[in-house]
Order: C-alpha cells, then sequence, then structure tokens
C-alpha cells in the first residue's frame, strides 16, 4: 500500500540511531524530573500529576511529549525524522488515557461503569494514534465529513458530532478535575464542616458539569435556544411526575444547608436506629450497630419526626439494669456499678457513669446503670456486654446475691387429707 511504502521511505531517509537516542533521552529526562517533582511535592496516591507512581500519573507523559516534539523541531532541521514524530501521538494518547484515568478514579474511586469508560477511552486513544502514525487520519476525517447526519431541520456531519462528543467528554472530565482539586485544596482546609463542605462540593460540581454539557452541545452545534423549550416542558414534569423526586433533591439541600441532621449522627427514623454515614442528594444513609443500611429518602427526613440521638454531641448513652437482694447495701451496689463502667478505655469519664436505684421489683432492688461513649460507630452491644461482666464480677467479689424469680403458691379452703384421699381413690379406679 502507499502509506506503507511511504513510512518506509522516510525510516530509510532518517538516522534511526539519532532519533532513538533523542527518545531515550527524553524519556530519561522526563521520568528523572517527575520522580524528583512528586517527592517534593509530597504527592498523594490520588493526585491527577503523578498517581500511584512515577509512570501512572499525567506529568510524566506531559513532559516526555514537551521533550520529544523539542527534540524532532530541532533534529528536523538537519534531517528527515520518522522516529520522533511517530513518538509524538503516542505520548499525546497516552497523556489523554492518564487524563481521563486519573481524574475519574480520583472522582469515582468505586464505578464499575467508569472502569469501562477508561477502558474505551484507551482504546479511542491508541486508535487515533494508530491511524495518526500511519497518515490514514486525514482521509478517515474527510470520510466522516461526507457522512451527514440529519435531527430535524438540523444537519451535521458525524465528524463533527463525533468531534462534538469527544469534547463534551474532555470539558466534563475537566470539570471533575477543577471540582476535586477545588475541594482538596480550598474547601478541606477552611470548611470544618463535613456537611457543608459536602453541599459546596455539589453545587460546584453540578455548575461545572452544567457548563461543560453547554459548551459540549455548543461544540456539536445544537442551538442552546432551543433548551428554553426544553426547560419548560421539565417544568412541568416536575411539576407533575417528578414533584417527589425534586422534593426529595430539594430536602436534600436543606438538611445540609440548616446542618439540623450531620454526617456522623445517631438518629432514629421511624423505628430504625444507625448513624448517618452519608447525605446524597436525594436519600440518607443510615448504618445500624449490626452492619445493615438503610435508604432514606431526604424528604422523609424533613417531613417527619426524626430523633436525633446525637444532639449534636458524639457522646452516647447506654444503660444496663440489674437486680440484687433485698438485703444488700446500696451504696456497695452503687459504687460496684460505677466502678465497673469505668474500667471499660470507651466508657468516658466525663460525665461520669451514674448508678440510680431505678425500682423495688419482686424479685429485688432494680438498679440501672447509665454511661457515656464517644465512639457508637465501634458498636454498642460490645461495650455493654464489657460492663455486664464487670458488674457480675464486682457484685460477686463483694458478696452480693443476685436473686433468682422465687413464686410461693397458698392453697387455701382446701385440707392436705382429702386431697390425698382423692389422689388414692383416683390411682386404685384406674387400676
Amino acid at each position: 500500500m502507499e502509506f506503507l511504502e511511504n513510512l518506509q521511505a522516510e525510516f530509510r531517509h532518517s538516522a534511526a540511531w539519532i532519533e532513538v537516542a533523542c527518545v531515550l533521552v527524553s524519556l530519561g529526562v522526563a521520568y528523572v524530573s517527575t520522580a524528583w517533582a512528586g517527592r517534593r511535592a509530597g504527592a498523594k496516591p490520588e493526585s491527577v500529576w503523578f498517581g500511584r507512581g512515577t509512570l501512572d500519573g499525567l506529568m510524566f507523559p506531559l513532559l516526555s511529549l514537551a521533550l520529544v516534539y523539542a527534540a524532532r523541531v530541532v533534529v528536523g532541521h538537519y534531517q528527515s525524522v520518522f522516529i520522533l514524530k511517530a513518538a509524538i501521538p503516542i505520548l499525546v494518547s497516552l497523556a489523554v488515557i492518564r487524563f481521563f484515568a486519573r481524574v475519574l478514579s480520583a472522582a469515582f474511586p468505586s464505578s464499575g461503569p467508569m472502569r469501562l469508560l477508561e477502558r474505551l477511552v484507551s482504546w479511542l486513544a491508541w486508535g487515533v494514534a494508530v491511524l495518526w502514525i500511519t497518515g490514514l487520519l486525514p482521509s478517515v476525517l474527510a470520510e466522516l465529513e461526507d457522512i451527514h447526519l440529519t435531527f430535524g431541520k438540523t444537519t451535521i456531519t458525524l465528524r463533527t458530532l463525533i468531534e462534538g462528543a469527544m469534547s463534551s467528554g474532555l470539558v466534563l472530565v475537566v470539570a471533575l478535575w477543577v471540582s476535586s482539586t477545588l475541594e482538596r485544596q480550598v474547601l478541606m482546609p477552611s470548611i470544618s464542616d463535613l456537611s457543608m463542605r459536602r453541599v459546596a462540593v455539589n453545587a460546584m460540581r453540578a455548575v461545572l458539569l452544567l457548563l461543560g454539557l453547554l459548551f459540549g452541545l455548543s461544540a456539536v452545534g445544537v442551538d442552546l435556544t432551543a433548551l428554553s423549550v426544553l426547560g419548560g416542558a421539565v417544568g412541568v414534569g416536575l411539576g407533575f411526575g417528578l414533584q417527589k423526586l425534586a422534593a426529595n433533591y430539594v430536602s436534600g439541600f436543606v438538611i445540609l444547608l440548616e446542618r439540623s441532621l450531620r454526617i456522623g449522627d445517631n438518629v432514629r427514623v421511624d423505628n430504625f436506629e444507625g448513624q448517618i454515614t452519608d447525605i446524597k442528594t436525594r436519600y440518607t444513609l443510615l448504618r445500624a450497630p449490626n452492619g445493615k443500611e438503610s435508604i432514606v429518602p431526604n424528604e422523609t427526613m424533613v417531613a417527619q419526626r426524626v430523633e436525633n440521638l446525637s444532639a449534636f454531641d458524639q457522646r452516647f448513652n447506654l444503660t444496663t439494669n440489674v437486680v440484687v437482694a433485698y438485703d444488700s447495701d446500696v451504696q456497695v451496689v452503687r459504687q460496684v456499678l460505677r466502678d465497673a463502667a469505668l474500667a471499660q478505655e470507651r466508657v468516658l469519664k466525663d460525665p461520669e457513669p451514674v448508678a440510680y436505684l431505678l425500682n423495688f421489683a419482686a424479685d429485688g432492688l432494680e438498679f440501672s446503670l447509665h454511661f457515656w461513649i464517644a465512639d457508637p460507630a465501634k458498636g454498642q452491644v460490645n461495650i455493654r456486654s464489657e460492663v455486664n461482666l464487670a458488674v457480675l464480677a464486682g457484685l460477686r467479689a463483694a458478696g452480693v446475691d443476685l436473686p433468682f424469680p422465687q413464686r410461693v403458691l397458698h392453697v387455701q379452703g382446701v385440707s392436705v387429707s382429702p386431697v390425698l384421699d382423692a389422689s388414692r381413690t383416683a390411682v386404685g379406679g384406674a387400676a
């Protein structure tokens, strides 16, 4: 084929060893510079520029591309170049792949569709690189330009559609990168409240993605004035069929802005008790101590009664009850209960545990021990069990009796002998 013959001719007229040396030197300098910059900047694994390693970030392919392009310009003045020219599209594709991969993995760390999108971007980038190197890219673009697609009264070419989709994707990924960078560099140091930070991040990401979407639509050739009709239709849809969904979204922002409920609070909603682990725009996630998760619509969190067990305080109250014999020393029992709670590391010293004489029960004196912990997410049953074991050991060591239920049956109006006579008669008759 003609393009293969052209490639062979270019390779024969070039001094391959000089170009290979330039490429190796450029890659070596880029590697050393990227490694030095990463150590100096203290790069973290989620960094887009450096990634988890020197070759995993965006800095290495960009710096290599700049050095290889400079070498191509210099060497091109003295001889025909082939390897340097082929290295440029390879490094461009690598830079695009690294950028998409790092941004998507940082924004969506455990998303399967994002992994699929990364692979699609990689295949597309390497395909364009192959067409670029072989010289077929202009011919392919010309063929795509000749294919026309009609949408109503609008006619666009397939090339315009593909370029618009690619530019839209690039702009959206850039928007995600900018929002993640602003969150990490600006919002996290300046806003300590996690809920307010989530509001700012969601609002900023929504605005940037909307601007990116509008830019992508204009790049494709869509008339943005037509979106006014679409906006009216969406408004009607929100007013009728999507009112519940819209209410959940609005309620989510209300919760985050008012800070009536915050991430980390322990709440009880509709007889489900758990800790708020995340507040999404549509729903709130609650995790119970036994590991169960409940997805509660935000409208429920706003419109219905919600018990905030934390009350903006991470101290969490737990109780345990015990019954002792009536002849027990009340002061000794109270001291044993307090000491058993204070002996546990997770139990707070302030406020200190308190033991109350709760009730005069049928079997003995009923005491209630109240104590507080600051880490309910680590479990409540386990710490209550440790306190109960310490209470049991302490009461036994102090000689305090733990009574078991006793019942006395009084039979009135019937003598014992007739009953015995009747039983003997029944036994004899049966025989």
